[in-house]
């Protein structure tokens, strides 16, 4: 092999010259081939890293050196807020509302002057709304009414309570019994029950199964036996066992009611009441005296019509004539006395014959419903009511 000799390159062979151009230029080749691979993961590892977002880490806001040393201490990092300074406040007060000038402080007081005199006037133009009470009644249904109750007066010039009582006591105890049945079954009753017991402390006092059988015979005997036996413990242990004399004590008696308070008050005490019963309420409605149906109400309607002094015996009358003519079911329309005054002629019988087939008690020969009636009620004809046990068909 011939070497030769460069004073500039060196020693050269020219044999492997080319052996190692060739292993150069492979390696070249290959080198640019996996460049184009690795090329494309670089990039996807770039957009990635750009695609991810840092996590964010709180910095502290940058201090300039060029401002002064005071505006460092104003500054305020992000993630710690700095104590306010002793003597500051933090949140800002509301600016104080602006005083009023006396100038507009009197306009406003002209201004609330003249509105209340203006409500004033409104309120004196305005009628105020006064309570609900029964209208006036018209003069001639006062005049219809004051006569129907004069011609009853003659019909009827003995009429009066029909229970049997001694003393308030025992008309209490005999109103509150006649609730849902007759006065006369009252009447049979009750001489057996003030025989064992005549006083309130007696009867407080009663054995409820003792008072019950005498009871039975008048109807729901159980709650009436509770009735008149709590009755006499008020009025012994709170009135002194005496039965008083004023509506709102009565009305706190058990089973007493204002129309029970009203036949106490007027046959008892001579104080005027007016008791809306049923035979009352039919017959002030036929009479067109009143369209109401709640007892109060009929009270206070009926009230207005007539004078204080004559509602007790208007009770009795228009009762008396509700039981012996002018029935519930069928009215004795062709013998009655105050027909020409009635609204409600027609509605019962009106021939005279078979009218008078109609009536009951006295008015039609039978006997009344007190064991002991008044000698006024004997002297015009009524007949005594029977003992208990005898069978009677009026009511």
């Amino acid at each position: 092999m011939v070497v030769r000799r460069d004073s500039a390159v060196g020693e050269q062979p020219t044999d492997g010259t080319k052996k190692t151009t060739k292993g150069a230029k492979r390696a070249q080749a290959k080198a640019t081939a996996d460049a184009p691979a690795k090329k494309p993961a670089q990039k996807a590892t770039a957009a990635a890293k750009k695609a991810t977002p840092a996590k964010a880490t709180p910095k502290k806001a940058t201090i300039t050196t060029s401002k002064p040393a005071s505006a460092k201490k104003a500054t305020i990092t992000a993630n710690t807020p700095t104590p306010a300074k002793k003597g500051t406040v933090a949140s800002k007060k509301p600016a104080p509302a602006k005083k009023a000038s006396p100038a507009k402080k009197a306009t406003a007081a002209k201004k609330a002057t003249a509105a209340k005199k203006a409500t004033a006037a409104a309120k004196k133009a305005t009628p105020a709304k006064l309570p609900q009470k029964a209208p006036a009644p018209d003069t001639a249904l006062v005049r219809r009414a004051r006569r129907i109750n004069r011609e009853l007066a003659e019909v009827y010039p003995y009429a009066h309570p029909e229970l049997d009582f001694e003393n308030p006591f025992q008309l209490v105890v005999a109103t509150v019994l006649s609730a849902q049945t007759t006065d006369l079954r009252v009447n049979q009753t009750t001489p057996a029950l003030f025989a064992k017991y005549p006083t309130p402390e007696d009867l407080a006092a009663a054995n409820p199964e003792e008072v019950e059988e005498i009871l039975r015979p008048t109807g729901f005997f159980r709650a009436k036996t509770k009735s008149v036996i709590g009755l006499s413990k008020a009025l012994r242990d709170d009135f002194g066992g005496e039965v008083p004399g004023r509506l709102e004590d009565l009305v706190k008696l058990p089973g007493v009611g204002r129309k029970t308070a009203f036949v106490v008050l007027g046959n008892a005490f001579g104080r005027p009441g007016i008791t809306v019963d049923t035979h009352f309420q039919r017959l002030v409605r036929r009479w067109q005296w009143t369209d109401a149906t709640e007892p109060d109400k009929i009270e206070g309607a009926v009230g207005a019509l007539f004078p204080q002094s004559d509602w007790t015996m208007l009770s009795h009358h228009v009762i008396f004539h509700g039981r012996r003519i002018c029935h519930a079911r069928k009215p004795a329309c062709g013998a009655c006395p105050i027909a020409p005054l009635c609204p409600a002629y027609g509605e019962g019988e009106t021939d005279p014959e078979k009218a008078k087939k109609l009536l009951k008690y006295e008015k039609g020969g039978f006997p009344g419903q007190r064991l002991n009636p008044p000698q006024s009620y004997l002297d015009a004809g009524g007949i005594p009511a029977p003992p208990l046990g005898t069978p009677q068909g009026t009511g």
